[in-house]
């Protein structure tokens, strides 16, 4: 298995706009293996997406049921290796390619940012791009504890003598540089196992990534992103949360606590089996009660082996009053984490919604309640 680079996630090389390439994505989730592959195709700026030089053809993916994992993090090695190699090898056989290395996102490891600013002396009067990462390098140190890992340490502003908010400080001079930055941890513990699993199915990790922050890179419009908001990305068994402001990635953070205990509440409050409480979460599950949902009855089947059990009949009511305290409790989670973060600054800015829990009946009205904020899926 390969090391960790001084507690570093491998990083994305750059990659030249001339060039056409294949890329693999794998996300290892609580519910669900994914993996996607696309050509990347040089293209005119006018063509791609803002700040992207390749247009993206999806050639390849599959999305099977997780196995060995839990609240995102990898609880049984040889289990998890078999459902990764399985993906993999659906995606590829629809691409009709093979892959070797492959994007990686992170959605456990109890994510954090941190602001963290750096700065250093200029030797040479205008700064380099040696001299972004000699102080770059310096603040992630900084920002790295015992038994972390960092996924991003991005840029948000540089500084040219005190002077902040300067955007790109390449080429200017000043005697001192400074820079204020993202550093995105996780667990290394949770890191280094998710690149085991990997590994061990023979391919390389070129890159990690934290979901939130690849979630927002996908469901953000770029006004929300330059005005700020925060993606919430509700998974099975993480919540994870980036938010952005003037088109910069500013904080992330993220708990475990998911979709997956809304259904283990359901399965526990009906007496039913997992598998038939996850289908009544996606079918019906709601946090709103309305005069009519007493009235509105359904069959549980019961979740012992023995047929001659009666099913209970249950009312939409009684799953929304066992379905609404776990969402509560979710989003009150978000809101003093969010409470904790640079978005706290901003009071009216956006709220996103994204991930499977996310589509429960009801999930805005109560999500716009508790954060205080304009939210949307």
């Amino acid at each position: 298995m390969s090391a960790l680079d001084h507690n570093q996630a491998p990083k994305t090389r750059p990659m030249s706009g001339k060039r056409t390439a294949l890329v693999a994505s794998l996300d290892i989730g609580t519910s669900k293996i994914a993996c996607m592959i696309a050509r990347l195709t040089p293209c005119p700026p006018s063509e791609a997406l803002g700040g992207r030089s390749h247009a993206v053809e999806l050639i390849g993916y599959s999305q099977i049921q997780s196995r060995g994992v839990k609240a995102g993090a990898v609880v049984d090695l040889a289990e998890c290796e078999q459902a990764v190699r399985q993906a993999v090898a659906a995606a590829e056989d629809m691409a009709k390619v093979r892959v070797e290395s492959v994007l990686l996102s992170v959605s456990a490891g109890r994510l954090q940012g941190q602001l963290i600013e750096a700065a250093a002396d200029i030797k040479g009067g205008a700064v380099t791009s040696a001299d972004v990462s000699r102080v770059t390098s310096a603040g992630m140190h900084h920002a790295t504890g015992e038994g972390r890992t960092v996924l991003h340490a991005l840029p948000i502003s540089y500084s040219l003598d005190g002077v902040k908010g300067v955007r790109d400080a390449k080429g200017m001079v000043a005697r001192q540089f400074g820079v204020d930055m993202n550093v995105v941890t996780a667990d290394t513990t949770v890191v280094k196992n998710l690149m085991l699993v990997v590994e061990r199915c023979h391919l390389n990790v070129e890159a990690m990534a934290a979901s939130p922050y690849v979630a927002g890179l996908s469901v953000l419009t770029d006004d929300e992103a330059d005005l700020g908001a925060a993606v919430v990305e509700m998974g099975a068994g993480t919540t994870t949360i980036a938010t952005y402001s003037g088109g910069r990635f500013m904080h992330a953070s993220g708990f475990a606590l998911g979709g997956q205990h809304i259904t283990m509440d359901l399965a526990r409050g009906l007496s039913a089996c997992i598998a038939d409480a996850e289908r009544i979460k996606t079918l019906y599950g709601t946090v709103l009660t309305g005069g009519s949902d007493a009235h509105e009855l359904m069959s549980v089947p019961s979740a012992g082996d023995d047929e001659l059990d009666v099913p209970q009949v249950v009312s939409h009511a009684t799953i929304a009053n066992i379905v609404r305290p776990r969402a509560e409790e979710i989003f009150e989670m978000v809101r003093d984490r969010l409470a904790d973060s640079p978005f706290a600054a901003e009071p009216k800015a956006r709220v996103v919604l994204s991930g499977g829990a996310s589509q429960l009946t009801g999930i805005l009205e109560l999500a716009t309640r508790i954060l205080n904020r304009p939210v949307r899926t």
